[in-house]
């Protein structure tokens, strides 16, 4: 099931992102109006946080979420880290005993309150003592109106003020002008509707395969047999070792000698890459040959550093750096499936490691980003003389292995 989010960014005053707002808007074929205020937060929250991957969604920003009073209530929003979400109290609350008590508890934890659609009533004093923002919409309300809410505001002296539909840079100016610090509107960008994706049960199975294939302790006799019950891996097995690639004066053509020629290691590649590319048939070809295409580069650059012994797992890095954008997925979450080692997970997760230069080398080669691929080359040892025919022999092996 694809979820639909929209996610409108949030500015501060020098028109830098600040945060995000994001908003549920249903699934494919189903209208939004057909959820109440409950069903659509909670299920917005389970797509971000659970399927997506709130990060992924949000750059590290903090998201702005609408919450009803009985979500309040069951105090879902403690269920959540208060560095990744701004509760976002909807207008129609009432400030009962119970929400404002709720609201205090979550205040005392470190959570940033917002009061959303705000119109100025004395009985919404309570909420206004524990809230950090609150949101007026300038078009909807008129400027005495606003004026006059700001003079009642005065007193709360951490309260920070947002402006919703800003449409205009004069009415961008006029809000800045009265002390609004946030803004938030056509004016900087229209909601971006995002689709998130839900891995299918053949997927998911694939990913368990995929798994089992990169375990170290996956016998000879296993692989053997996810091949021989597989009639499109075994074709595409054959075709490869047939390849132009190889060079072979004579034809492999049985299973047992396609394996014994290729040996574990190999054994094990192969079979990865075509998961992968029966996992991404709805991805364009392109993508899962270019991801061939660095597994095969990062190899050989492990082989020109020096790092010997290492040439598997900068195979394995290469491979799955795309793996996000080929399954719609996080790839930490993806991660978590295969048992891979530390230093590749910290080089596709955070970006750093020791096997991060080379990853650096074979983008920036792809970008052709001169510069910043001599300083990648330069921190493996590798020369900018050399790569270009480590690159052909990537293109030509990932030829092999994608093409007919």
């Amino acid at each position: 099931m694809d979820f639909l989010i929209a996610r409108q960014p949030i500015f501060n005053s020098n028109q830098k992102l600040f945060a995000y707002e994001l908003l549920f808007r249903g699934t494919e074929g189903h209208n939004i109006d057909q959820l109440e205020g409950d069903r659509a937060t909670t299920s917005l929250l389970s797509a971000t946080f659970l399927t997506e991957g709130i990060d992924r969604i949000s750059g590290f920003k903090p998201c702005f979420i609408n919450f009803t009073t009985k979500l309040l209530l069951k105090n879902i929003p403690a269920s959540f880290p208060s560095s990744k979400i701004v509760i976002e109290i909807l207008e129609d609350v009432k400030p009962s005993a119970e929400v404002v008590s709720v609201c205090r508890e979550l205040s005392q934890q470190g959570y940033t309150i917002a009061l959303d659609d705000f119109v100025y009533a004395r009985t919404l004093e309570p909420l206004i003592e524990l809230a950090d923002i609150i949101k007026i919409d300038i078009i909807a309300t008129p400027l005495d109106t606003i004026r006059r809410t700001l003079y009642n505001l005065s007193r709360h002296k951490k309260i920070k003020l947002l402006a919703e539909k800003v449409e205009t840079r004069q009415e961008f100016e006029q809000a800045l002008k009265l002390g609004f610090t946030y803004f938030q509107g056509f004016f900087f960008s229209q909601p971006e509707i995002l689709t998130i994706k839900e891995l299918t049960t053949a997927k998911i199975n694939l990913l368990h395969l995929l798994a089992e294939v990169t375990a170290k302790d996956t016998s000879f006799s296993r692989l053997d047999q996810i091949i021989s019950r597989d009639v499109a891996i075994s074709y595409k097995l054959l075709r490869f070792l047939n390849s132009a690639w190889f060079y072979r004066l004579e034809k492999v053509k049985s299973i047992n000698q396609a394996i014994a020629f290729l040996g574990e290691r190999e054994l094990k590649r192969f079979l990865m890459l075509m998961i992968i590319s029966e996992m991404t048939t709805n991805k364009p070809q392109e993508l899962v040959r270019l991801a061939i295409v660095r597994a095969k580069f990062c190899e050989l650059l492990a082989t020109a550093s020096g790092r010997f012994g290492k040439e598997n797992n900068l195979f394995l890095l290469g491979l799955f750096s795309l793996l996000d954008a080929m399954l719609d997925t996080p790839i930490e979450d993806l991660l978590k499936e295969l048992p891979i080692d530390d230093l590749i997970k910290q080089a596709l997760i955070k970006q750093s490691g020791p096997w991060m230069p080379y990853l650096n080398a074979v983008i920036t080669h792809e970008r052709r980003e001169a510069n910043e691929c001599v300083q990648a080359l330069e921190a493996i040892g590798v020369g900018i003389k050399d790569v270009n025919e480590l690159y052909l022999q990537s293109v030509e092996f990932a030829k092999a292995l994608t093409y007919p």
